[in-house]
């Protein structure tokens, strides 16, 4: 019997093992000396909740699925019907097929059709890659038809900081700015994280913050890389890193969510914010021929 999930692939380098999947180009399981990190989904299993997949051509919202392009409005289909929403994108189900393929990496690839909603035509690409510093993935999008699209993306791996819950985890995230949604999930306004439950930016305990929130305006390195830092009560865990072409992350504790509950973290690597094909918010317009590549990953913290 075939996995829901379709083929696995499995990469590895010394301790590290990490499980790519067909449908979705989605990451399965990414374990380090045995370690899982990911709060993933099993070989029999579809993915549930989001996991590890890809969020393209949008990540997140857009509210009533219906936005404007080049003087023309697109009506996308709403498969977050009862918040009346379009959520993240449009390559989650379909299948992926391997380009490149070696023992630590994996090169995945889909063209993305002309449909209702999304008139347009990308040629997508996702590198997973495993090197002595943790795991890299790199997006490239690239606009495969005769005329200008819209474009954005994100991931939404789970991290586990440990066995226990999100409770018992430091957090440290370098953000200043946080969007407030409204019930159904839409940016309704953004403000400061000073003085507020959501002020990371010094590590601290999650404790009983809910979190279903994104963030912007991050903290960079000199490298222009920000660091979303997870650890556990003995001072390991794992680090999330973005490049700049991700200037918004979504973190979530999942408590809505039975399957999730706060036993782990999503943190979404996003390059516009939710509802960004609606308000034109940070979303790239790619030329025909045109490319973008964006980078993140996961590198593991020693106590």
């Amino acid at each position: 019997m075939n996995a829901p999930s379709g083929e696995q692939i499995e990469i590895a380098l010394g301790e590290q093992r990490a499980v790519i999947v067909e449908v979705g180009a989605a990451i399965r399981s990414y374990a380090d000396a045995g370690r899982e990190l990911l709060d993933g989904f099993g070989a029999e299993e579809m993915s549930t909740s989001g996991r590890g997949q890809l969020l393209i051509p949008w990540p997140n919202r857009v509210e009533q699925g219906s936005y404007e392009f080049g003087g023309k409005r697109h009506q996308l289909a709403l498969n977050e019907p009862e918040r009346g929403n379009a959520i993240h994108g449009l390559v989650r189900w379909v299948g992926w097929t391997v380009a490149e393929r070696e023992p630590h990496r994996v090169v995945m690839e889909h063209q993305l059709r002309p449909q209702p909603g999304y008139p347009f035509a990308l040629a997508l690409a996702v590198e997973y890659a495993l090197s002595d510093g943790g795991l890299v993935v790199r997006t490239t999008a690239t606009n495969a038809g005769p005329d200008a699209c819209p474009f954005g993306s994100g991931a939404h791996p789970y991290l586990r900081a440990g066995p226990a819950t999100v409770d018992e985890v430091v957090l440290q995230l370098p953000a200043s700015t946080v969007l407030r949604a409204n019930e159904n999930g839409i940016p309704a306004g953004s403000g400061p994280v000073d003085g507020t439950v959501h002020d990371f930016r010094r590590p601290r305990l999650i404790g009983d913050t809910v979190l279903d929130h994104a963030f912007t305006d991050l903290e960079r390195g000199d490298d222009g890389v920000a660091r979303v830092q997870l650890r556990d009560a003995a001072g390991g865990g794992l680090e999330l890193w973005v490049d700049e072409s991700y200037p918004y992350l979504m973190v979530f504790t999942g408590d809505p969510l039975p399957d999730v509950n706060r036993r782990s973290l999503a943190v979404e690597p996003m390059t516009c914010p939710p509802n960004a094909l609606r308000t034109g918010d940070a979303v790239v317009t790619l030329e025909p021929g045109q490319s973008v590549t964006s980078t993140w990953g996961i590198t593991v913290l020693a106590a």
